[in-house]
């Protein structure tokens, strides 16, 4: 046992010394060292941010207990040999499910979550919730704080809050057994008290109403419960915890061509389970298989994370080489009297851990400074788990994993210096020895090329489909949801909004321009192949209005009349749907479409208009007169009027006819623009990563000219006593760093080249890539190192010759 103490002290007393021999160095070098503080410091900070983000996205559900077995029931069509796969349901396929399988512990269907209006009194709030099926709770196991899932839901006339909801609503009184009125249609009892949902959750509501609730209330949904071409809700399941999804696949996925041949043999439905493990990362299909999603752009900025640390451990490495000169002689008379290697690469490994630990220290500030603006940036709640001991423990690895890797190479380098040639000052002087350094400021320059590349080409993408026709309008277009009492009382509503003159045209339709929320199948068509399926999105229209509102132009034939009775047999094709059914001449063609499996006969072609994503084609679409399918109400405002003044004019008409919900509107071109929020995203983030690149790759620089500058000092000054100009002297010192910089170009560039095109190809609507994006960033990256070089160069270049030459 006193050995054993004896080694602890002695282990302690040794590190000690290390320690504080570290800190005089860095103490006696302070230029260098806020240098590799700096650097580090910058390039931690980046990691972490990025880190943090990380694992938010990779967390997003997991808080679920048992999430590992919970689902969502989705299906593949095939759709003339392209696999199409669709994110609803129809209401039967739960309750078959539940019979079919004994596998399946928990079935629910819900809705597509809302928001509706909740009042207690006075108190009026709208908010997100769900109608959900009465084992939702079981399925999603949300914490409670008052209640139970086993029955919170079994009342089609009760209410679940969220904690929030039930403070605003209730204040400090107990909420549960009280009565919620929602939509003002009808009073529900609260039955339970829900823990706020989490951030990282995938579905977001303040409410859960039952399902039973849902369809005693609402016409639309009681005829769908027995209706398997009603494809308009959502499906979860939980599977026993014995079961293996892999063993339960291939018995569900005939389920609806069994169930209904009817609608789903020709299209060939195959039905499959979604794990929730896989929401949020992975939602991208192509040809009924997931092909990524979030996840490639967590993994694209983890790599970026990586790159910034690597570059800023760079930055430590090359100036410690660099320096390695001033510390032969310490080396040498270290090994002299008796100090070993292993001695001498614990000494060097605690200098850079001491500084790593120091840039830590600084990067924890950094972050905490720019959370809230990265947190706007990114819509996100990150915050650093400062309790949480695993953050800790990972963040202990984090600095013994940045602090070798940016210390292990001067530490082995410095530590091999033979002592005998050190101090006869015949150290190695050949090129040879500058080659590692070099590598390494090629390496970091050619990932901040890289990174400016990307930033260029995710620019020029955005910007391609921004400037792409929309085929319609969009401005001064506004929408409404068409909610409570606007459907029953439109035509009137309708009329007063026309009488004050501020709005030049109405209409109201079963989907907002900038969306399509339903599809159908076409049947038979005129040229239809043996065996060919078709699927078109379906949009029902409620007047003659809706083309002439949206700014759409009809190319070919003419517009609904506004007569039901005429109308309900014609539908009006986009330009896509025409183009799919290979129609030459599409006016008078017949077509039978699954929705009332009828005839209808085609009045009208209109132009093509992107309602879905910016980058990719038209969607086939087909234009139904359906007065009874009212979800938005979209209006334009009069050119001439005022927004401010015509929306304060509007929202009495508004209350007026919908008292019960409070006036809300969208303008459709924020809601176009939208659509480009997460491409303008990656665009600032790879912008944001790529500067701070750049910055901690010159730091680097500057260190390196900073020391090249006072190592050539006498040579800077025999030259000028020569001759030598000013030009002369920058641009000996600048050119080896401007030919790194290049080569860096060279290399950069293709790796961004073969990295960018594959990106595009997910993007149906893309650029073509031209050779722009590659001068631009030799450009700006040479730029950049002739501003930061410069600085020491001229410095160096304007010295008086006869100061540096003194001590000869």
């Amino acid at each position: 046992m006193d050995n054993l103490w004896h080694f602890f002290g002695r282990l302690a007393q040794m590190l000690k010394t290390y320690f504080r021999t570290a800190w005089r160095e860095i103490s006696r070098n302070k230029v260098y060292s806020a240098l590799n503080i700096l650097g580090l410091a910058s390039g931690m900070a980046a990691a972490l941010l990025i880190g943090l983000w990380v694992y938010v996205q990779v967390s997003y559900d997991r808080f679920i207990p048992g999430y590992q077995h919970v689902y969502k029931v989705r299906y593949n069509v095939n759709n003339n040999g392209e696999i199409n796969t669709s994110n609803s349901t129809n209401l039967p396929l739960a309750e078959a499910l539940k019979e079919d399988f004994q596998e399946i512990k928990y079935v629910a269907q819900t809705d597509w979550m809302g928001q509706h209006l909740l009042s207690v009194g006075d108190k009026r709030i709208n908010v997100n919730g769900a109608m959900a099926g009465s084992d939702f709770l079981k399925i999603f196991q949300y914490p409670f704080i008052q209640g139970n899932a086993g029955t919170a839901l079994s009342d089609p006339y009760s209410i679940v809050l969220s904690q929030t909801t039930a403070v605003v609503l209730f204040g400090q009184e107990d909420p549960v057994g009280k009565i919620v009125r929602i939509d003002n249609f009808h009073n529900l009892r609260v039955s339970g008290i829900l823990k706020d949902v989490p951030a990282n959750s995938t579905f977001q509501f303040s409410f859960i109403v039952p399902f039973a609730y849902y369809s005693a209330t609402d016409e639309g949904v009681k005829n769908s419960l027995n209706d398997w071409n009603n494809n308009s809700f959502q499906t979860f399941v939980a599977l026993q915890p014995n079961i293996s999804y892999a063993d339960l696949a291939p018995k569900i996925k005939g389920m609806l061509v069994k169930h209904s041949p009817k609608y789903f043999a020709q299209t060939k439905a195959e039905l499959f389970l979604e794990p929730l493990k896989d929401w949020h990362l992975f939602s991208e299909y192509r040809n009924g298989v997931v092909t990524g999603g979030l996840i490639d752009y967590v993994k694209m900025f983890a790599i970026i994370g990586i790159l910034i640390l690597v570059i800023a451990c760079i930055n430590f490495t090359n100036l410690s080489i660099a320096r390695s000169e001033k510390r032969a002689r310490e080396v040498g008379i270290r090994k002299a009297i008796g100090s070993r290697r292993k001695d001498l690469v614990l000494q060097f490994l605690t200098e850079s851990m001491t500084l790593t630990v120091v840039a830590f220290l600084l990067s924890l500030l950094l972050v905490i400074l720019a959370l809230p603006a990265f947190n706007n940036l990114t819509h996100s709640t990150i915050s650093i788990p400062f309790n949480n001991g695993l953050f800790w423990l990972t963040m202990a690895g984090y600095i013994l994993l940045t602090g070798l890797l940016a210390g292990s190479r001067p530490a082995f380098y410095l530590s091999s210096f033979n002592p005998v040639k050190v101090l006869k000052g015949s150290m190695q002087t050949g090129k040879g020895r500058h080659i590692p350094r070099k590598v390494l400021v090629v390496v970091q320059f050619t990932c901040s090329i890289a990174l400016i590349i990307s930033t260029i080409i995710i620019y020029q993408q955005i910007q391609h489909a921004k400037d792409r026709p929309v085929g319609y309008d969009a401005s001064r277009l506004l929408m409404t949801d068409a909610t409570g009492d606007l459907t029953r009382n439109y035509e009137a509503f309708k009329n007063e909004m026309l009488n004050t003159g501020v709005v030049s045209s109405v209409t109201k339709s079963s989907s907002p321009v900038t969306d399509l929320w339903a599809s159908n199948s076409v049947t038979d068509w005129s040229g239809r192949l043996p065996g060919e399926t078709l699927s078109l999105a379906i949009i029902g229209v409620s007047d003659a209005d809706y083309f002439k509102t949206l700014g759409m132009k009809i190319v070919n034939g003419q517009n609904f009349t506004g007569n039901l009775g005429a109308d309900s047999l014609s539908v009006i094709l986009n330009e896509a749907a025409v183009k799919r059914m290979r129609y030459k001449d599409p006016i008078n063609q017949v077509i039978t479409w699954h929705t009332v499996q009828q005839q209808a006969t085609v009045i009208g072609v209109v132009k093509d208009a992107l309602m879905l994503s910016p980058f990719s084609g038209s969607v086939p679409t087909i234009f139904i007169y359906q007065p009874s399918w009212s979800n938005v109400v979209t209006y334009r405002l009069s050119p001439y009027v005022n927004t401010h003044t015509a929306l304060t004019k509007l929202a009495p008409v508004f209350n007026r006819y919908n008292p019960t919900i409070p006036f809300q509107y969208r303008f459709v071109n924020e809601s176009y623009a939208s659509k480009f929020d997460f491409e303008s995203l990656i665009g600032k983030l790879a912008g944001l990563f790529a500067s701070l690149a750049i910055i901690i790759s010159c730091i680097g620089l500057f260190g390196l000219a900073s020391y090249l500058a006072e190592k050539r000092t006498k040579e800077i000054g025999i030259r000028k006593v020569l001759g030598a100009s000013v030009p002369q002297v920058w641009l000996l010192l600048s050119k080896d760093f401007l030919l790194l910089v290049l080569i860096s170009c060279l290399i950069a560039s293709p790796i961004a080249y073969h990295y960018l095109q594959n990106w595009l190809m997910k993007y149906d609507y893309r650029i073509t890539i031209g050779p722009t994006p590659f001068v631009l960033a030799a450009v700006a990256a040479t730029l950049i190192t002739v501003f930061t070089v410069s600085f020491q160069a001229i410095k160096a270049a304007i010295a008086d010759p006869v100061k540096s030459l003194r001590s000869e």
